[in-house]
């Protein structure tokens, strides 16, 4: 670590990672879950657009993938920036749950039997927050409108701090195969910093009930960059997250956004921040690399074996609203407050309140509060970014065949942009392909970031949109 530097050692080469080098490339920037990117959404965009994009998407009969937001949690982690309602009184689950159920129904009568959901998955929130009894209910009534696959991929977000033995032997019963639970770090003073207490032994022992059940798999969640955290506390909790042994890990960058979400502002005193963050980050790398698993995309690692190592392998990993997922080419239907769908072309956001949303379901049965219809220059960049995004590769030839463009003369402002990037390392640029190093994966967002063509009306903003890269 000579002159402040942070050394990196990927794929058998070694890097020294400059502060200099760190503030050039560490701004803020979309995760890029969609493109356009949630701010360029329009709120004139409403129920009928979206009933339009049903329709259409109906006959074009893709997959189907479900997702329902279910926002209740016990108590606030004060470094989420998720949609939550924090209620210890858990009868406000009936009403909405109520709502949602006629949401379902309204959206199933635009999705044809004969379309398989592929997908399912309940996030928040924590979806362990409802009883037993309510998860076996609120599934039997999807599985009622929709086809399910019957190799569907069905998950939910787990909370071990309220998930009982209960819960998990219903899922399992239900089908559910796949559970994700955030750990996001095992330092005790970190916990207690950001409100989550949660002891190493009981994840260990929700890990193990899960894997005795028979979940196909189990993802957890961990974040760099909290308060207290330093290089040292945060490799020992790694490396009690390696012990447990998860299919997948989301190693995601601590987004401080206290100018939209207030609790944040309780700790910015002790947040590490700059080359200690990003020394923070490089503990993480190194120890999931070592262990053998597989730095799949911006943030997530996974097992060879996994299938989303499988499906980066093969190139038909994609990203949504829900991070990466081996499910390429599904509608996504997201019901529930704050759910966002992405179908086809076009893009559509529920009411982020609770009482919007269910007065919205209860006039028109759905709660659409903005969307967007993606113009052709959209739907390219959103290939593009994509395809970087998920195999680290841009392939200009089968861009070029997909659209009929000339990739070259289509992008050659973003092209010329490339250069700085590739004297830094971060990029190689050939005829055929733009493909990042394996150093310019780190910085995969900043390659992303000169192909969106928004983002600099967006960056003039007096308050960043997005949280920095890293």
């Amino acid at each position: 670590m000579a002159n402040g530097n942070v050394s990196l050692l990927l794929d058998r080469e070694s890097f020294a990672i400059s502060p200099e080098f760190l503030a050039k490339y560490n701004r803020p920037g979309p995760r890029y879950t969609s493109y356009p990117t949630a701010p360029v959404w329009q709120d004139k965009f409403g129920p009928n657009d979206l009933e339009q994009v049903y329709t259409a998407a109906d006959t074009a009969a893709a997959p189907v993938s479900l997702y329902m937001h279910l926002p209740f949690c016990e108590s606030l982690c004060l470094f989420c920036a998720c949609n939550v309602v924090i209620q210890k009184d858990k009868s406000v689950a009936v009403p909405y749950l109520n709502v949602l159920k006629r949401e379902i129904e309204h959206v199933s009568r635009y999705v044809s039997r004969t379309r398989p959901v592929i997908q399912f998955h309940w996030g928040g929130g924590t979806p362990t927050y409802l009883s037993p009894a309510q998860m076996e209910d609120l599934l039997g009534y999807a599985r009622e409108r929709f086809t399910f696959a019957p190799d569907a991929e069905i998950g939910v977000e787990v909370d071990p701090r309220v998930t009982t033995a209960e819960h998990l032997e219903t899922m399992r019963r239900l089908g559910f195969n796949r559970l994700s639970m955030g750990i996001q770090d095992f330092n005790p003073e970190v916990q207690k910093a950001v409100h989550r207490i949660q002891p190493y032994e009981m994840t260990r022992d929700t890990i193990a009930a899960g894997r005795r059940l028979g979940f196909d798999s189990i993802n957890v969640d961990v974040i760099y960059g909290l308060p207290y955290q330093t290089a040292q506390s945060f490799g020992e909790s790694v490396d009690k997250v390696i012990g447990l042994g998860p299919d997948r890990v989301a190693m995601f960058s601590y987004a401080h956004v206290p100018w939209l979400k207030k609790q944040q502002g309780s700790f910015v005193k002790h947040l590490p921040e700059g080359m200690e963050k990003f020394r923070i980050f490089q503990t993480g790398l190194a120890r999931f690399l070592a262990a053998g698993y597989l730095y799949i995309g911006l943030d997530h690692f996974a097992r060879p074996s996994d299938e989303l190592s499988l499906a980066q392998k093969n190139r038909t990993l994609h990203r949504n609203f829900q991070g990466y997922t081996t499910k390429a080419g599904a509608d996504l239907y997201g019901m529930g407050v704050s759910a966002i769908s992405g179908i086809g072309a076009a893009y559509a956001q529920n009411y982020r309140d609770v009482p919007s949303y269910q007065d919205a379901v209860a006039q028109r049965g759905l709660a659409t509060m903005r969307g967007y219809r993606l113009s052709q220059d959209d739907i390219i960049r959103r290939a593009v970014i994509n395809r970087l995004l998920c195999h680290t590769v841009i392939p200009k030839r089968e861009v070029e065949q997909q659209f009929s463009i000339s990739f070259d003369e289509y992008f050659a402002a973003e092209t010329a942009r490339l250069e700085e990037f590739i004297a830094d390392g971060l990029v190689r640029v050939s005829p055929d392909e733009i493909r990042v190093t394996v150093l310019g994966q780190i910085f995969i967002r900043n390659v992303a970031m000169i192909f969106d063509a928004y983002l600099k009306e967006q960056t003039q903003e007096s308050r960043p949109l997005f949280s920095k890269t890293l």
